[in-house]
């Protein structure tokens, strides 16, 4: 077993990078509906809808320079394309949302995905021994959980 800069091996974090740029991907696409759900929300709940859109986009934006420097401190390279954003995503693009309602249950659809290939990339992160990994996944999937309840509870679920 060959091991990387870090002490991790290098087979191992080959994996956990892809994984990672997978979940990068997501995140920018989440980021960008969220953003399109910021500047088109219409109607009684806009003033609250709009706020709280702002407040999301700003954390998701943080995120995803987390993993991007995750991938670095990997020692390999995060994509930076929307091209393969697109591509890559499970959370689908979405396109002149104004409904608040709609936008929220697409918000709470893309937490379960992102939240799910958390879990896989917490396993994965274990499996290598890459505690800086365990310990962002940890976080985002304890803040996550809260915010879809939250969110769920705003929808009346």
């Amino acid at each position: 077993m060959t091991k990387n800069f870090i002490g991790l091996d290098k087979e191992k974090t080959v994996k956990l990078s892809d994984s990672l740029n997978d979940l990068l991907s997501n995140y920018q696409i989440f980021y960008m509906n969220v953003r399109g759900y910021h500047w088109n929300i219409k109607g009684d709940n806009f003033f609250e809808l709009h706020v709280k859109f702002e407040e999301l986009y700003d954390d998701l934006l943080l995120k995803i320079d987390e993993i991007a420097e995750r991938v670095l401190t990997l020692g390999h390279r995060p994509s930076h394309a929307y091209s393969t954003y697109i591509e890559r995503s499970e959370i689908p693009e979405q396109k002149d949302v104004a409904d608040g309602k709609t936008a929220m249950n697409n918000i709470v659809d893309s937490f379960a995905k992102l939240i799910g290939k958390q879990r896989d990339l917490l396993n994965l992160a274990g499996d290598a021994q890459d505690e800086g990994t365990v310990a962002l996944m940890s976080d985002y999937i304890s803040q996550q959980e809260k915010t879809v309840w939250m969110y769920r509870s705003y929808l009346g679920h």
